[in-house]
């Protein structure tokens, strides 16, 4: 069964920026399209970027420009540099690969900008 398991988020003033990191368990992070989500209070979860098998890259049209996602395949980790952050990108961020049929959600990685 695959683990995912996302770190690095925290409390950071507008204008700041955050490095999260996304360990997945086994050898997949280089199979698959992997992507960040993230979850606001009372919204949906959106996706955020997204990073396909060939390193091609896609981006919310909210965070492009700021947001760089990446990938180590031989870590089996995939990561997100996010700069200039806004107190609405206030949310907890999750990887998961970008099928319809995603793994099981991981707990997430809490950031929260403040103005």
């Amino acid at each position: 069964q695959v683990q995912l398991v996302e770190s690095g988020g925290g409390l950071v003033q507008a204008g700041g920026s955050l490095r999260l990191s996304c360990a997945v368990s086994g050898s997949i992070v280089s199979a698959n399209h992997m992507a960040w989500y993230r979850q606001a209070p009372g919204k949906q979860r959106d996706l955020v970027a997204l990073i396909n098998r060939g390193g091609s890259t896609t981006y919310a049209d909210s965070v492009k420009g700021r947001f760089t996602i990446s990938r180590d395949n031989a870590k089996n980790t995939v990561y997100l540099q996010m700069n200039s952050l806004k107190p609405e990108d206030t949310a907890v961020y999750y990887c998961n690969r970008a099928t319809q049929n995603p793994f099981d959600w991981g707990q997430g990685t809490q950031v929260t900008v403040s103005s």
